[in-house]
């Protein structure tokens, strides 16, 4: 997904913006971030990753979103592919700002890796409720796990089909091969 930086508007004129627009933008300290559409991999592993966390999550109290807006601070709203939120959510601005999500899960592309294991991950890193945030390659069997824990952040890589997700926060383990269910190296 390539992202386009907009222009400067203060957080009312975004989210006033963001309601009327048609393409979907993130916000980070006054400008605006176009997400362009995705690609086949990207689509088919948001799916199977939104598919194999709802179904080891049934019967918890966590829900599984998809391009649920996240705040990661006063000026930060972030749209990550995937989110989980355990228990009750919370939420601002007409319910389209989630603040307490457990789980946040970004599907790379080549424009946007760069962002998402930086700037994304660091902005992400800053909300208390995030225990883990996961990243997932759409070129290549490839998930790099960033888990909170008492003195910073642990980051674990997964690339072996047979290896699963350790998502501690959720009490779950998430295999792999599910996530890249489907997918064709080589293809868009």
């Amino acid at each position: 997904m390539v992202i386009e930086r907009v222009q400067k508007m203060s957080v009312e004129e975004f989210l006033d913006f963001a309601e009327r627009s048609e393409e979907r933008y993130e916000y980070i300290d006054g400008e605006l971030y176009e997400m362009t559409s995705t690609k086949y991999n990207h689509n088919v592993i948001t799916y199977n990753l939104a598919l194999g966390l709802g179904a080891l999550l049934t019967d918890t109290d966590c829900q599984v979103l998809l391009g649920q807006g996240v705040g990661a601070g006063a000026a930060r709203f972030l749209i990550p592919d995937v989110s989980v939120v355990c228990g009750e959510p919370r939420t601002e601005f007409d319910t389209r700002i989630l603040l307490n999500p457990i789980l946040v899960v970004e599907v790379t592309s080549p424009s946007s890796v760069d962002h998402d294991r930086v700037v994304k991950r660091d902005f992400y890193q800053s909300v208390a409720s995030i225990q883990a945030y996961l990243i997932v390659d759409q070129h290549r069997m490839l998930a790099e796990l960033y888990t909170r824990i008492e003195k910073g952040w642990h980051l674990r890589t997964f690339s072996q089909t047979d290896e699963e997700i350790p998502l501690e926060a959720l009490n779950c383990r998430l295999p792999l091969r599910d996530i890249y269910q489907r997918i064709e190296f080589g293809a868009a």
